[in-house]
């Protein structure tokens, strides 16, 4: 268990002297800007980027602090280990699929939320919690592209998904949590669960998007964070045939003269590094998918024909 009750024993563990924190915790809206990303659904998601010395301060408090802290086993993001499809897998099969969405996650993480809950009274004293949690917060939240913040997502969760988790294996029910994305698979009635983890949620200070909740059952494709789970794991269709179009061009022209017929800004290298990750991707999910294997095969030896 980390303990820090002496601001040296913490400046040594992060790395960074006492003037360097409290400078840092002194002016901490100087030290983001604002970015817009697409979502899937066409809308945007506003990011706050630390810049360069927060980034590395909240890198050192994730790798040295947050990093030891227990989390929950139905937590599937963030972690060692967690992935996509640590998240789909232990739902192919199910009969009935129900997927819930928390509202705004990071937005309601707050200061005094952070304070208890990540860094308690028990193994922090007073003024280390609060610089502690002021260098985690931006704009009374958790800020969506610090460091630091998903892993303090799962520790505030942590309670909730054993809750949740303990409650469904009761009864037969398979719960995961990705992020946001509330997963849970077997027989049961959605609007039982559904009453049961909005309540649940409300105790830590969270609410359920009750325009997100999603129910799939017998006869409709199920797919949990971007992977099909009928029958048996698998990438979506659409996923998978980009992909095949990209390596039939890459065979007809060369993946050079591809690359430049597509006006990609990047080098061909960077662009047959990233079509080699997404076939890997298929494979760890398809493990016997032949097309994949072959269009691996072809990009290692380009790869090592260009070596």
């Amino acid at each position: 268990m980390v303990v820090h009750r002496e601001l040296s024993s913490l400046c040594q563990d992060l790395g960074y002297s006492a003037r360097a924190l409290y400078s840092l915790s002194n002016s901490v809206s100087e030290h983001y800007h604002d970015a817009m990303i697409p979502k899937a659904n066409g809308e945007y998601r506003l990011l706050h980027i630390p810049d360069k010395f927060m980034k590395a301060v909240q890198k050192s408090i994730a790798q040295n602090i947050l990093s030891y802290e227990d989390i929950s086993p139905y937590a599937m993001a963030y972690r060692p280990g967690g992935s996509t499809k640590a998240n789909a897998f232990p739902h192919v099969g199910a009969s009935m699929v129900m997927k819930l969405d928390v509202r705004k996650f990071f937005d309601h993480i707050t200061y005094p939320m952070v304070k208890e809950k990540v860094f308690p009274s028990e193994k922090y004293s007073e003024s280390n919690r609060i610089l502690l949690s002021v260098l985690c917060v931006y704009n009374h939240a958790i800020p969506q592209g610090a460091p630091t913040s998903p892993a303090i997502s799962n520790i505030i969760l942590r309670d909730f998904d054993n809750r949740v988790g303990d409650w469904c294996g009761k009864s037969g029910i398979t719960y995961t949590r990705y992020c946001d994305d509330l997963t849970f698979s077997g027989e049961f009635e959605p609007k039982e669960v559904k009453a049961f983890v909005k309540k649940e949620l409300f105790k830590e200070g969270f609410f359920l998007n009750s325009k997100k909740t999603i129910v799939l059952r017998n006869g409709q494709r199920k797919e949990i964070t971007g992977i099909v789970v009928n029958e048996k794991a698998a990438v979506p269709a659409r996923y998978k045939k980009r992909i095949r179009q990209e390596l039939y061009y890459c065979r007809k022209f060369g993946i050079d003269e591809h690359v430049k017929r597509l006006g990609l800004p990047e080098s061909t290298e960077a662009y047959a590094r990233k079509l080699l990750g997404r076939i890997n991707y298929v494979l760890s999910v398809e493990p016997d998918n032949d097309e994949m294997k072959r269009g691996r095969a072809e990009l290692l030896s380009w790869f090592q024909s260009t070596s």
